[in-house]
């Protein structure tokens, strides 16, 4: 029997009457009796009707075309014909191929279950162990292709743009700041030990050092975090540095790439991206990665709530950088109910709120809630917040930092809950102007410490550097002042891309590490090789890293990362379809000069 002619999506009526072979699965299988048998064959490109009849095929191939079920591999040859009726929901509905051959490849065991039936499919854990039938999905397999595609347009615009593709170590130098190492035992280096990389961020500022001038890499990175609906601790970034650039060029080129990029795998245009600054975005919206898809802004409104007497809103004045916020929900009195309104308390309370007041606005007055406490602001407080009949206001009090986290995650649940989110809307922007530290505060005996808010490689913003150099290490609030030059790039309240102007001068970067509260001999000890780098004529640069995961994640509608990966891990970080991690013997670790120290095994 000949090999394949052509896929099982590639056929119409241009084929008619000719001899074909396809190879793939069973799709789904209709026996009519009578000698008429039909078999929806499919594979990566789609799916193609087969029909068996006795009419002009042999009675024992018939009733081979009977014996086939679900997910058999086959191999088929027969005529294109014409379907007696189109199917219009699929691209090959136009014909049919009456069948002249069949070779069953291989006979499929008792199913887990059906990939082809996206209704009744079984929970993730299943779907994952056996990932082999879940990736045959058609759903799952346009998914791969979206992957492909967008890794594809990244190559070809990042080439045309001058960019050279670059690998970086897999094993690498352990440098323990921010998320945890994987670390790799060396076997011929008694006890030491590589780290698989987080990022490729050193590696790529020494390649700027190095005169590359532009590096592009799709790379793996690791970080030993919990997994979450949208984290792996194994990830792909789509990582990219610059020599001799501003931030604006480094903006500039990255939109262009989004735009491409949205462009050539969805067909649509982007407008230019709007610019806010991170101040701007905590004002506005609670939150530095803010959704703009919808309104729903944090109001300020301190001042009116200092002439009220609610004595939610005096406490929370009294506190040092105490404000009081409100957020306008159009037309949703009706709908907010005490078990709603208190839904958000709780809600709210995870992130550090005592409670969420809250009123309506119904015919030209405040009804329920809160609302005998705002007399004496009625008016001002309608006209600051635009409110129209049938509003309904939420507030938040408290610190600054309380509120706006609060009511920036509750806003996003509001939106999501009630409808603000407009189908088919994809809003890009710039968040930048970043602080470059923020100061944690230490527990018990510890003290307080500064954390790099971007990265410890972060440069100061241009205008910023001679105060940054002259600041002054115990004033916490000229430290948190300082301006940095990194950039979010935005897409509908996520944050796609992250990145900043790095540090090419020692001296700055010297004192970067000494803010973060790394002696002289750790930062040499940890950052030797860059701190050596940057002695020797490093060049202004910035790039930024995509998480290419996530792209995808957006351009397939779906808020699970594990669904655009081939093979993810469980919430658990196991691969239980190749059952990783798994225990490994004695003598293994014996060659690796390693120790178990476990209680208890899997």
């Amino acid at each position: 029997m000949p090999q394949r002619t052509h896929t099982c999506g590639q056929l119409n009526e241009s084929n008619t009457d000719h001899n074909v072979t396809l190879m793939g699965w069973v799709n789904a299988f209709r026996g009519h009796g009578s000698g008429l048998v039909f078999v929806d064959l499919r594979d990566r490109d789609g799916i193609t009707q087969i029909v068996f009849d006795s009419d002009d095929a042999p009675t024992e191939l018939v009733e081979a075309g009977d014996k086939l079920r679900n997910e058999d591999c086959i191999r088929v040859t027969g005529v294109v014909r014409a379907r007696a009726k189109a199917n219009p929901k699929i691209p090959t509905g136009a014909i049919e191929v009456l069948a002249t051959e069949l070779e069953v490849l291989s006979k499929t065991a008792k199913l887990p279950f059906v990939p082809s039936d996206e209704s009744n499919l079984p929970a993730e854990e299943t779907r994952l162990k056996h990932r082999y039938l879940d990736l045959r999905r058609p759903k799952m397999q346009e998914i791969l292709r979206t992957r492909h595609r967008v890794t594809k347009v990244t190559r070809d615009y990042f080439d045309e743009q001058g960019f050279l593709e670059i690998e970086t170590p897999m094993l690498c130098r352990s440098t323990p700041e921010g998320a945890r190492d994987f670390l790799v035992p060396s076997r011929l280096q008694e006890g030491m030990w590589y780290a698989l990389p987080q990022s490729p961020q050193l590696f790529k500022q020494i390649l700027m050092i190095a005169g590359c001038d532009r590096y592009l890499q799709i790379v793996k990175c690791f970080r030993d975090e919990d997994p979450r609906f949208d984290r792996q601790a194994e990830f792909t970034q789509i990582d990219l540095e610059l020599a001799f650039v501003d931030r604006e060029e480094v903006m500039s080129i990255m939109e262009g790439f989004a735009k491409r990029l949205w462009k050539e795998t969805m067909g649509i245009d982007l407008a230019d991206f709007p610019r806010m600054t991170y101040q701007d975005a905590l004002n506005d919206y609670g939150i530095d990665r803010p959704d703009t898809r919808y309104d729903l802004k944090l109001i300020d409104i301190s001042d009116l709530a200092a002439k009220t007497d609610f004595g939610v809103f005096q406490g929370a004045l009294e506190k040092p950088k105490g404000v009081v916020k409100a957020i306008r929900v159009p037309g949703k009195a009706a709908d907010f109910s005490r078990k709603v309104t208190d839904a958000f308390t709780k809600f709210a309370s995870d992130f550090g709120a005592g409670g969420i007041p809250t009123t309506k606005y119904v015919n030209g007055d405040f009804e329920s809630g809160i609302g005998k406490f705002l007399g004496s602001i009625k008016d001002e407080l309608i006209e600051r917040l635009g409110l129209e009949d049938g509003d309904a206001v939420i507030f938040g009090a408290d610190t600054y930092s309380i509120v706006t986290k609060a009511l920036g995650e509750l806003r996003q649940k509001i939106a999501r809950d009630h409808g603000f989110i407009p189908e088919g809307a994809w809003n890009f922007l710039w968040v930048y102007d970043f602080p470059m530290f923020e100061h944690v505060e230490g527990e018990g005996d510890e003290p307080g410490r500064f954390h790099a808010l971007h990265h410890p490689f972060t440069a100061p913003s241009d205008h910023e550097l001679e105060r940054f150099l002259s600041a002054d290490p115990d004033n916490i609030d000229e430290i948190e002042s300082i301006v940095s030059d990194g950039y979010d790039m935005i897409c509908n309240g996520s944050e796609i891309g992250g990145g900043s102007i790095r540090i090419h001068r020692k001296d700055v970067q010297a004192k970067v590490f000494s803010l973060l509260g790394l002696s002289e001999e750790e930062a040499k000890l940890k950052f030797s090789f860059l701190l050596d780098a940057l002695s020797y004529g490093a060049p202004p640069h910035g790039g930024i890293a995509f998480g290419l995961d996530r792209l995808v994640m957006h351009m397939c509608a779906t808020d699970n990362i594990r669904e655009v990966m081939a093979f993810p891990k469980t919430m658990t970080g196991q691969d239980l379809m190749c059952e990783a991690p798994n225990v490994v013997d004695d003598d293994q670790l014996h060659e690796l000069h390693v120790k178990s120290t476990a209680t208890t095994t899997v």
